[in-house]
């Protein structure tokens, strides 16, 4: 029996960061708004890129003080039901919420979001894979940035294949984070899912 690995955010991100790009100043939408007025295409721009939020403060959970609302992480594989974990709950039990995915398979992460009161800049998210106590995978995928809306927004992975055989079944635990350019954890939770020789095995 293998030891729980405990992933801090800090080691997630660790060698994210190559020392030559930074990310740049945080502007509020009222900053962003005014430069450059004179410029109509680009007033036009910005304003086709803001939406609602130039109208006016986008607060979709006003209990809520994050940016970004993390909604679900969902499974996507072709010809096969949507399989979700839902992200704004007791992100205790995820690790309890198995995924059950077919060795050899081509599937697609989703992450489904809320951006509300500011624009949030480089949204990334960092996904690191252990099986048995000793790290298989860590992979970084560049979100985007993304204007205050209502609307849920969601990023889809390119499709990524399943290991195959015998010695990569089994089960395996994720610790995901959800940050962005300026380090700001937005959601930080671990799952597992099982590869198995077929679905119903």
């Amino acid at each position: 029996m293998s030891e729980e690995v405990v992933t801090t955010p800090e080691e997630l991100l660790e060698n994210e960061d190559d020392g030559i790009y930074k990310p740049p100043p945080e502007k509020t939408i009222e900053e962003i708004l005014e430069i450059d007025q004179d410029d109509e295409s680009l007033r036009k721009y910005k304003e086709t890129l803001l939406g609602e939020a130039q109208v006016g403060p986008v607060i979709v959970e006003p209990d809520n003080p994050k940016k970004v609302i993390l909604k679900r992480l969902v499974l996507v594989v072709p010809d096969r039901p949507e399989v979700s974990l839902d992200l704004t709950g007791d992100l205790s039990k995820l690790k309890k919420e198995t995924f059950i995915i077919k060795e050899g398979i081509s599937y697609r992460m989703r992450i489904e979001f809320i951006v509300q009161r500011e624009i949030v800049h480089g949204l990334k998210y960092i996904q690191k894979t252990s099986k048995l106590g000793v790290t298989v995978d860590k992979i970084t995928h560049m979100v985007g940035s993304f204007a205050p809306n209502s609307a849920i927004q969601s990023y889809t992975t390119s499709p990524e294949d399943a290991p195959f055989g015998m010695i990569s079944r089994g089960t395996y635990t994720v610790h995901s984070l959800f940050t962005d350019d300026d380090k700001n954890e937005h959601l930080k939770w671990d799952w597992t899912f099982e590869i198995r020789k077929d679905w119903k095995d």
